[in-house]
């Protein structure tokens, strides 16, 4: 089993960036697909980018594409989230996960059923 843990939220005006990360504890990072997803007050939590064990593949949402930046350094046992250009509605309580398994590509965790292991998130809020 492996913990998870999010920092970096917090608030910061559009337009500006944000960095998060995960650090992952219990079992080594190569052996998980990671992702992160979101949850906006009153809406469902929904995918924003994943990157598979060796950090060749990344997929993303369409809504984060060309200002969203997924990596990890598995020496580090840390995921991280590079967000750029923040819009307003990007605000929302932001959650890393793990999904067990070495996959070649990094769709396979696109889906929010597909992930074995949840962080507790952090807060991202981008005033207007």
């Amino acid at each position: 089993q492996v913990q998870l843990v999010e920092s970096g939220g917090g608030l910061v005006q559009a337009g500006g960036s944000l960095r998060l990360s995960c650090a992952a504890s219990g079992r080594i990072l190569s052996r998980y697909l990671m992702g992160w997803f979101r949850q906006a007050p009153g809406k469902e939590r929904e995918f924003v980018a994943t990157i598979n064990w060796s950090g060749d593949s990344t997929s993303y949402a369409d809504s984060v594409k060309e200002r969203f930046t997924i990596s990890r350094d598995n020496a580090e046992n840390t995921v991280y989230l590079q967000m750029n250009s923040l819009k307003p509605e990007d605000t929302a309580d932001y959650y890393c996960a793990a999904k067990t398994g070495r996959y070649s590509s990094a769709s396979y965790g696109s889906e929010l059923s597909a992930m074995d292991y949840w962080g507790k998130g952090t807060l991202v809020t981008v005033s207007s």
